[in-house]
């Protein structure tokens, strides 16, 4: 935190000499745009290279964390900077729009990635368990394996096939164990899939025997088994894809703000 602090007043400090400079110059009827221009241009190179440091962790180019807070400072930064160098919160021109547009995807998308890593790992870690993502699939079919395993014990002790029905009924268990369920519940945090295995339990319940519900206990037992795996495949998929929508952006960015950086040069 008293890194974070010291980069926030170093990004203050820089913002505070840009709008004075940009400000004497605007009194002596100079360019100041060319001065924001630069300063904006400048600290998104310097963003960009947080992804390269990222790929070259063997390199001595300071820690981790340095550069992730440098990155949320500087985010933050260049937003300020850029609302300076535009004085409007939206342009006219076709092109500048798409600069402009291209400019906020890549902030919101930052804005929620930084959510993401700071809540995500700690909801996970609260869960209790671990689970390795690209594993996860491959635990999902083994336990619905197992809960029709189950079913298919439970029918031939019991004679009664009451259970198996309910099972493939539409909407029922079989669609839920078929694959990963409720993403968007779960990566909101919500607690749809609780209250939907709570509900399949006591609409069930009421028709088995004891021996029945001996099987039933074990197979919802499995479904919530299921349900913190869900909850773990929905979050960690968050985590690891939102950088496939921030990166290109920010890629796009960089490519359109150093045309903009080439025009300018040339032509003004």
């Amino acid at each position: 935190m008293t890194r974070l602090w010291g980069f926030g007043i170093a990004a203050g400090a820089f913002f505070f000499l840009i709008l004075v400079w940009t400000l004497k110059v605007d009194q002596s009827l100079g360019p100041s745009n060319f001065i924001s221009g630069w300063a904006v241009f400048g600290v998104l190179v310097a963003l960009v290279l947080f992804n390269g440091r990222k790929r070259l962790p063997f390199l001595p180019l300071a820690s981790a964390s340095w550069w992730f807070y440098f990155h949320i400072t500087g985010g933050f930064l260049v937003v300020f900077l850029f609302w300076l160098h535009t004085d409007i919160i939206w342009p006219n021109s076709l092109y500048n729009q798409a600069l402009v547009f291209m400019f906020y995807s890549v902030s919101i998308t930052g804005i929620i990635g930084l959510f993401i890593e700071k809540t995500y790992p700690k909801s996970l870690t609260q869960s209790g368990v671990e689970y390795i993502y690209e594993r996860i699939p491959e635990r999902i079919a083994e336990i619905r394996a197992e809960a029709e395993s189950l079913i298919e014990e439970c029918t031939e002790k019991t004679g009664s096939d009451t259970l198996a029905k309910h099972y493939l009924e539409q909407n029922s268990l079989y669609w839920f164990f078929i694959r990963p369920r409720f993403f968007f519940n779960h990566i909101f945090r919500g607690r749809a899939a609780k209250h939907w295995i709570k509900n399949q339990c006591s609409l069930l319940d009421r028709y088995l025997n004891d021996e029945e519900l001996a099987y039933s206990k074990k197979i919802f037992d499995l479904a919530n088994t299921k349900r913190i795996m869900d909850f773990h495949y929905s979050m960690q998929r968050v985590l690891k894809g939102w950088l496939l929508v921030h990166v290109p952006l920010s890629t796009g960015l960089m490519v359109l703000a150093l045309w903009h950086f080439v025009v300018v040069q040339v032509y003004l």
